[in-house]
Formats: C-alpha cells, sequence, structure tokens
C-alpha cells in the first residue's frame, strides 16, 4: 500500500510473496482526496475470512461506475497542474499527437500532447530534456491509467536550454551544415540588401542608419516576429522568400541577407536555434549575415551564416564599405597608378634615348641599300628593253613565213591526205561489214540445226505434261496420265493406255491398344 501527500493514492494489488500479506492490504483501490470524503472503499478479509457469508455494506460498483468515478475526482481535483520532470519515451504519432513519459527518479507520468497544442510548442520534445509542463490530469479507463494532458511545455530554465542547444549543435555540426566548404563569399558592393528583422525595433532603424553613413544602398525588409512561438516559422520562410525572387522581375533579388535580433536572454533568441530556421539559413543561395544579439550571444544561425556580425550595427558596417574611404582610397590609388605611369614613362624614355644613341645613323644603313635598289632598276629596264626587242624579231619572221602561195599549197596537200584516207576507210568498213555477215549466216545454219523446232519438223513430237514439263523416258509416264504432244505446227492432247500400273496404296495399320489392363470386353 502507498499513500502520497499530494491527495492522490492508488493503492494496487501487491504482487505474489513467499507468505500471506496481512487482511488489510488486499485493499485493491481507494482515493483520498484532500479535504473530501472517501469515495469508495473494498476490504477483503484474510484468506480464512474468503467464505464468511456476512453481508457487506460497502457499495457495489460496476466496472465503468468505478472507472468514472475515479476519472471525474482527477479531472475535478487535478483540473489544472504545473509538473517539473524529464521526458522519456518521446512518440510522435502519424496524427500529430505526442505521446510522452514525464519522470523524476521515483515516478513516471505518461502524458500526452494534442496535434493542436504541439504546433504552437517553441521546441521539439527529446528525450532526456528537463521541461516544465501545464495541463490537466485524467484517467483512461480503458488500460485503468491516468495521464497529463499538456497544454503547454517549456524548457526548465537556462541550464536545459543550454544543453538542447549543445545537442543540437552537435547534430548539426555531424550533419555539416557548419563546414567552411559551404561559406559564400560576400560581394564588395551590394546593390540590394534583404533585411530580415522586426519592422519597428531599433535594429531596423540602426542598420539604415550606418548603411546611409556608410553607403546608401537599395534596402528590402522582410518584417517577421523575433521572439515568440511563431518567429522561428516566419524568419525561415523570409530566408525562402527572399530566395526564390526572379533576377530581373518587378521585385529586385537581393545581392546580401541579413538576418538581425537585438539582445536578450537565450529564452529571447531561441527562435534562432530552431532546426527550421538553421536549415533555411544553410540552404540559401544568398550569401546570409547573421546579427543576433550581442557580442556574447551565440545561437545556431550564426554557425551557419556565411558570415556572423557580432550586432546589427555589425553586420550594415560588414554589409557595405565606407563610401568617402573607398574615394579616398581610390583617389590614393589613381594618384599612385599616375605617379608610376609617370615614372615608367620617364625611366623608358632615358633607356630609349640612351639605346638610341648606339644605333647607326638611319642615313647611313639606308646609303648602300638605296645604291643597290639604283643597280637593280637600272638592270631591270635594259632586260626589259631586250626580251621586247628579242620577240618583235621572232614577230617579224613568223610574220615573213605566214605568205598566202605557201597557206595554199599546204591546204591542198592536206586535202589530198585526209581524201586518200577517206576511201581506205570505206573500202576497210566495206571489207569488215561482209565478214560480219558471213559468220552471221554461219551461225543462223547452226542454230537451225540443232533446234527442237527443226527436229519437229521432220516428223517428230515433244511430249509434255500438264504443267509443261518435258517427259524423257516412256516409263515415266503411268496408264490413264493425261499428256500434251507438242508437233512443229501444233499442240494435242493425249492419254496414256500402256503405262506403268499405279502403285497400290499402303494400307493403314490398325491403331495399338492403350497400354496396360485390357478391356473385359
Amino acid at each position: 500500500m502507498s499513500a502520497s501527500t499530494s491527495g492522490l493514492c492508488i493503492i494496487f494489488q501487491p504482487s505474489a510473496c513467499s507468505r500471506p500479506p496481512p487482511p488489510i492490504s488486499r485493499t485493491f483501490i481507494c482515493f483520498l482526496p484532500p479535504s473530501l470524503r472517501i469515495l469508495a472503499e473494498t476490504t477483503l478479509l484474510g484468506f480464512a475470512n474468503l467464505s464468511d457469508p456476512s453481508p457487506s455494506n460497502a457499495h457495489e460498483f460496476t466496472v465503468s461506475e468505478l472507472a468514472g468515478a475515479l476519472k471525474r475526482t482527477v479531472e475535478e481535483n487535478y483540473g489544472h497542474v504545473r509538473v517539473r520532470g524529464e521526458l522519456g519515451r518521446v512518440v510522435i504519432a502519424r496524427s500529430g499527437h505526442v505521446y510522452m513519459d514525464l519522470k523524476d527518479d521515483r515516478a513516471v507520468i505518461a502524458s500526452i500532447v494534442w496535434k493542436g497544442v504541439a504546433s504552437r510548442l517553441r521546441f521539439a520534445p527529446e528525450e532526456g530534456l528537463e521541461v516544465i509542463a501545464e495541463g490537466r490530469l485524467s484517467t483512461y479507463p480503458g488500460r485503468s491509467q491516468y495521464q497529463l494532458i499538456i497544454e503547454s511545455m517549456e524548457p526548465a530554465g537556462a541550464g536545459a536550454l543550454m544543453a538542447l542547444l549543445e545537442e543540437r549543435r552537435k547534430k548539426f555540426q555531424a550533419e555539416g551544415l557548419f563546414d567552411e566548404a559551404h561559406k559564400k563569399p560576400l560581394p564588395f558592393l551590394p546593390k540590394t540588401i534583404g533585411v530580415i528583422t522586426s519592422p519597428t525595433g531599433a535594429v531596423i532603424r540602426d542598420i539604415l542608419h550606418r548603411l546611409r553613413d556608410r553607403f546608401p544602398r537599395h534596402v528590402l525588409l522582410w518584417p517577421v516576429l523575433v521572439q515568440g512561438e511563431k518567429a522561428a516559422k516566419q524568419i525561415s520562410a523570409a530566408i525562402n522568400g527572399f530566395n526564390t525572387i526572379d533576377p530581373g522581375g518587378p521585385v529586385p533579388r537581393p545581392d546580401l541577407l541579413i538576418v538581425a535580433r537585438g539582445g536578450g536572454s537565450i529564452e529571447d533568441l531561441w527562435a534562432f536555434n530552431e532546426e527550421n530556421v538553421v536549415r533555411a539559413a544553410a540552404r540559401s543561395d544568398i550569401p546570409l549575415i547573421s546579427a543576433v544579439g550581442h557580442e556574447t550571444d551565440w545561437t545556431l544561425i550564426d554557425y551557419v551564416s556565411d558570415r556572423r556580425a557580432p550586432t546589427p550595427t555589425g553586420a550594415a558596417e560588414i554589409a557595405v564599405p565606407v563610401r568617402t574611404e573607398l574615394l579616398g582610397t581610390l583617389q590614393s590609388h589613381h594618384t599612385r597608378l599616375a605617379g608610376a605611369m609617370m615614372r615608367l614613362t620617364g625611366r623608358k624614355e632615358t633607356e630609349l634615348r640612351a639605346a638610341a644613341r648606339g644605333l647607326p645613323r638611319p642615313e647611313d644603313l639606308l646609303g648602300v641599300l638605296s645604291q643597290r635598289f639604283d643597280f637593280a632598276a637600272e638592270r631591270l629596264m635594259r632586260a626589259l628593253q631586250t626580251g621586247l626587242d628579242a620577240r618583235r624579231e621572232r614577230l617579224i619572221s613568223i610574220a615573213g613565213r605566214l605568205r598566202p602561195q605557201h597557206l595554199g599549197n599546204d591546204v591542198q596537200r592536206r586535202s589530198d591526205a585526209l581524201k586518200r584516207l577517206g576511201t581506205r576507210a570505206k573500202i576497210a568498213y566495206s571489207r569488215g561489214i561482209a565478214e560480219r555477215e558471213r559468220r552471221l549466216a554461219s551461225a543462223a545454219q547452226l542454230l537451225r540445226s540443232l533446234s527442237h523446232e527443226g527436229v519437229l519438223a521432220r516428223g517428230f513430237a515433244l511430249v509434255l505434261r500438264p504443267d509443261g514439263t518435258l517427259v524423257r523416258q516412256g516409263a515415266e509416264l503411268q496408264t490413264g496420265e493425261a499428256v500434251n504432244l507438242q508437233f512443229a505446227d501444233a499442240k494435242r492432247a493425249a492419254r496414256i493406255e500402256n503405262g506403268t500400273k499405279k502403285p497400290a496404296p499402303k494400307k493403314r495399320k490398325a491403331p495399338m491398344p492403350p497400354s496396360g489392363q485390357g478391356s473385359l470386353f
């Protein structure tokens, strides 16, 4: 039998032991709420009194009545409780409800968080986390157990939050989200900067003021809550929203993102430790600067961001350079570059003049070449004149040979030769034709002597089957078979009377009886 000073006393039947317990220990269930009467008490006497027929004054309950009475008593007296304990056996059902155990070193209470409440929790319940839960106590008659229906829950102090924060940090680090290889370089001078923070706090004013002082840029503000249950969802949605803006669209896509918030406790900054915020920052294609809290405040988004700023003002200083300093630097570089160019030009000019003094005079270099050019031009003119004179003399010689009398004699000689060649060609052509006609007549005579038509003309005939095949031997023909006789001038049908006899058809064998036992009939 066990009791509790809280007013609730649940006594279960003891397990088997080596000796019988005293009679009073056989009490099964008894509730003793404070300042209330005992609802029910059922006591069994000792083993010797089990068969005692004496009537009992105890009220008789059905199982459902007793379970209902217990449920009403528990819910009426423990309608709102605040419990501190450690989470164990956390199970998230498909329906979205969360079932867990709330325990300490001496007791365990089954607990449940309905789906609607679970979606509003600021953190994900994890086994081993110490929490403070508020809700109401109820019973589950189907299993004879009581359970705590949690309506709100938060980590039990900063120590529990730090433990959860360290556990998440190790988890994300094991996934490689904090690797330097994933860090993206920041643009030197972003044209558009996207800021994710509260629109009413001092953070956005500090960022805008610092940007205006250093180098004015186009700023897009995505207003979000930076504290509370809905903050993490809005921050992750803002990061994803900036990344979905199309370049070149009506809304300019930021070249740089700043996620900022002022200082606060670990509970105030907890939204920046949530998993959806960390993963959204890791997935961002736009370089991201985290500026959450003060320099001593570290959140998980600081590890995954491309650059961490100690304060929101520091984020603006990291994002853009100082315009006046940049102009001064450019002017200094311009002055240094101009001076360097002048010094280099002067040095090269001096070197060129020194090198020019070692070169010969241009007239000395060109004098010999000019003289050689004059000699070559003179020889070229003489050669051209000599060639022209030789070709003129040759042309005169050829023209002298082109007299009409010589041309007429040459034409007559060539005409006589052509006539002689024509006469010889006609004689050779006639002889060739006669020889080929003789050969053709001889071949035709040989063809007529070897053709079957000549044989048929001498009184012979061809024996053909109806399909046109030739019968070469009489033994191939059978009595009554139809044939065709091909004469020299016509074809006649005939039938064979004294041919070979047709072979008798083979007799079909009777089918074999089936194997096995035969029929009696």
